[in-house]
């Protein structure tokens, strides 16, 4: 008789593609600083033609061909992966004109609100439930988002862009009838007429980057994989975990950015971030001890 490992819940397998996706988005800041002086548009483009390129390479190493061909006939994919590309770019383009711009505060707080935008449209849309300590956990969270909000400064247009964008976003992935690997595929091959014409148009200009030599294009070309990655991750987590739960991790990601803004780059760290770092931290802290006694990760009964 030999003995065999216990199943992963997907329950579990998507909290860990969950963390695995924020922890990258959270350390993005690294990345686009080797960037400075690229026009955010021209990183968004290279961003979505390298990742095509990945994308291909993937399903070619896993013989995804066929069922990427299903996925594209399937009847509903198309408009709903048309609509999650519209909003995935346009939540790149506007985060990355933040941080070149030197708004990361509002950018950095559109992602700390993104998770209750998460939890709203669960609760609304999904008709998931909350208990009353994941209430209590989002009203935590919610509250140190408020106090920072109060020093936002004049651009919450991006605050609200960047929050609403990436939250729709998720809930449309959720609910697309298609996996991971096929709905991202699908929607950066959407995306890539419109950023191939956008770097010939750069080209004609004089103004493209890409190609200008080799470092430069390499780290443009890591764009592919810093991309495609983390929205892997996290369309394989946002089918297998409540939404309500995925809007809790993502607090990880700005949590970490705002970490790297002190730490790294020499940003001041005021008293509202230190308030809104420790209700959100308490809030997350509870929301997770709380889910997994809930169950949230065991493994099923045989």
């Amino acid at each position: 008789m030999t003995d065999t490992a216990p199943a992963i819940s997907p329950q579990r397998t998507g909290l860990l593609h969950g963390l695995g996706a924020y922890l990258i988005w959270g350390l993005l800041p690294l990345y686009f600083a080797t960037l400075d002086g690229v026009s955010a548009g021209e990183v968004v483009a290279a961003r979505i033609l390298f990742s095509l390129v990945l994308m291909l390479s993937i399903v070619a190493v896993v013989g995804g061909f066929a069922s990427l061909g299903r996925a594209v006939r399937r009847r509903g994919v198309l408009p709903w992966l048309s609509l999650s590309a519209a909003l995935i770019s346009a939540n790149w383009l506007t985060y990355i004109w933040a941080v070149q711009r030197h708004h990361v505060l509002e950018a950095s707080l559109g992602y700390f609100l993104s998770p209750l935008v998460n939890v709203l449209l669960g609760v609304a849309v999904l008709h998931e439930r909350l208990t009353r300590v994941q209430l209590a956990a989002v009203v935590l969270a919610a509250a140190g988002v408020a106090v920072l909000a109060t020093g936002a400064g004049a651009f919450l247009w991006i605050t609200a862009a960047l929050a609403l964008s990436f939250g729709l976003y998720g809930l449309v992935r959720k609910v697309a009838p298609v996996e991971a690997l096929d709905g991202l595929t699908i929607e950066t091959a959407l995306l890539t007429p419109p950023a191939l014409a956008y770097l010939a148009w750069l080209a004609g200009r004089g103004t493209l980057v890409l190609g200008s030599g080799w470092p430069i294009s390499a780290l443009l070309a890591l764009g592919g994989v810093v991309t495609a990655m983390p929205l892997l991750l996290f369309a394989s987590a946002a089918r297998r975990l409540p939404y309500s739960v995925l809007g809790l991790l993502q607090y990880l990601a700005p949590t970490i950015q705002f970490v790297l803004a002190v730490s790294v780059f020499g940003e001041a760290l005021t008293w509202r971030h230190a308030v809104c770092f420790a209700l959100i931290g308490v809030g997350v802290s509870v929301f997770a001890l709380g889910t997994w006694r809930a169950g949230v990760g065991a493994a099923p009964a045989r």
